[in-house]
């Protein structure tokens, strides 16, 4: 029983939600995050359920020690992904800035590359309108120009008109090779002016989407501080609070031995009872055969709530201080503080008294069921509507729900006792 184990509450809790953080706010990822939110505080309570119940059998500081810690290791969980979130802003928005830095140098860069080209062609556009100008004043000069006719007339031979005719052609040609570069070059210069206009309002555009991310940046910095900060609170409270139970272990462990003390007594007290039941009954020539199967849903909802409501199974939880497993011998049944009880099935009243850890207990003798001895007890009562001695029908109120004995809230802690030893309750609530 007492095998080292891992905590089960902890183990709900590493499962938890990854769709907090999530990102477009589709209707899909809406409801994951609400799902991941419920789940999460579905597995806080669980955690708080499985803690109250390890520690019961102590008194209410240790319990409240205990609670402290689990809240805190509750918390730890959603710390982490809280700052793993936040550090994955600050990752994705340094990542950004860094792209729209590179594409600002880029722009910069064509800004310059457009700039140089624009004024190498301004310079080429001002030479090649320089020689069209010198060879306007050179026609001009030589007086007005030359035409074919005049290049017949003024020739002195065949050769001189080749020549003469050559040097016209060639003289024409080279006048339109410039005028055409000149147009050509204009019309590259004012397309380099409009991509020019076009690059710089993109580098503004990139300056202001720098100043932004910056900005994102520095707010993603300052929130991965501030979770990181929370995360470690929590894991030096957590390192405080085991530290703090950690020093009341040999109270623990008192307080422990007591109520598993008190509970073997109870098993002991209702076997002895069995024992002198069947010596009664095999004297007055009724005795009882071989136990056979005990069946299912013998028991009706013992509280107001329904349907029945579970906070804490029967079966082994791991003790938060102590570290051995430990038997929760009961079920955990919601009820509100002085909220009715009833029995859950006919039965005499063994007793109705205040026991260690119990608080305070009705038990309720069913008698025999299929060989088998039945009882049931309720505990943590804050009053009684029974005596011992007394029968009762299933159903009808033997007093009201409480947080008597060592109890951290008010709640049923309802456990069944097949020939005087407990069993899961669940089967036998039909559950």
């Amino acid at each position: 029983m007492r095998r080292l184990r891992m905590p089960a509450f902890l183990v709900v809790l590493t499962l938890l939600l990854t769709a907090l953080f999530a990102g477009p706010a589709s209707a899909d990822s809406i409801d994951d995050r609400r799902k991941a939110a419920e789940a999460h505080k579905a597995a806080v309570a669980k955690a708080r359920d499985d803690t109250e119940a390890a520690m019961e059998g102590v008194d209410a500081s240790l319990q409240a020690l205990a609670m402290q810690l689990a809240d805190t290791q509750a918390q730890i969980p959603v710390a982490q992904a809280t700052l793993d979130a936040a550090n994955a802003a600050l990752e994705k928005a340094q990542r950004e800035a860094a792209i729209i830095a590179a594409r600002l140098v880029d722009a910069k860069d064509q800004q310059a590359a457009i700039s140089t080209t624009i004024t190498q062609d301004a310079e080429h556009a001002t030479q090649m309108r320089a020689a069209i100008g010198q060879m306007a004043r050179e026609a001009y000069k030589g007086g007005g120009g030359v035409s074919g006719v005049d290049i017949i007339l003024d020739a002195q031979s065949t050769d001189d008109f080749v020549q003469r005719y050559g040097l016209m052609s060639t003289a024409l040609r080279t006048q339109a090779q410039i005028l055409d570069d000149l147009k050509a070059t204009e019309s590259a210069n004012k397309n380099a002016e409009a991509r020019l206009g076009a690059v710089k309002d993109k580098i503004t555009e990139l300056k202001a989407q720098a100043d932004q991310k910056v900005v994102e940046a520095d707010a993603a910095k300052t929130a991965a501080a501030a979770a990181k900060a929370a995360l470690d609170n929590l894991l030096a409270q957590q390192v405080s609070q085991q530290q703090a139970l950690d020093a009341q272990k040999a109270a623990l462990e008192a307080q422990l031995a007591q109520a598993d003390a008190e509970a073997a007594a109870v098993q002991a007290e209702l076997q002895a009872a069995i024992a002198a039941q069947k010596a009664r009954d095999a004297a007055a020539g009724n005795p009882h055969g071989p136990a056979g199967p005990i069946g299912s849903a013998l028991f009706a909802n013992p509280t107001s709530i329904s349907p029945i409501y579970v906070t804490s199974e029967y079966g082994m939880r791991m003790h938060p201080t102590l570290h051995y497993v430990r038997l929760h011998a009961g079920i955990d049944l919601r009820t509100y503080c002085n909220t009715p009880i009833y029995a859950g099935r006919a039965g005499t009243v063994t007793w109705a008294k205040t026991r260690f850890g119990f608080g305070n207990q009705v038990m309720i003798d069913s008698g025999f069921v299929n060989g088998n001895a039945l009882s049931a007890s309720y505990n943590h009562l804050t009053s009684f509507a029974v005596s011992a001695g007394q029968h009762v029908e299933q159903g009808q109120l033997i007093g009201h729900s409480g947080n008597t004995g060592t109890s951290a809230a008010c709640h049923l802690h309802f456990e069944v006792y097949v020939n005087g030893a407990t069993t899961n309750p669940r089967p036998l609530l039909g559950l």
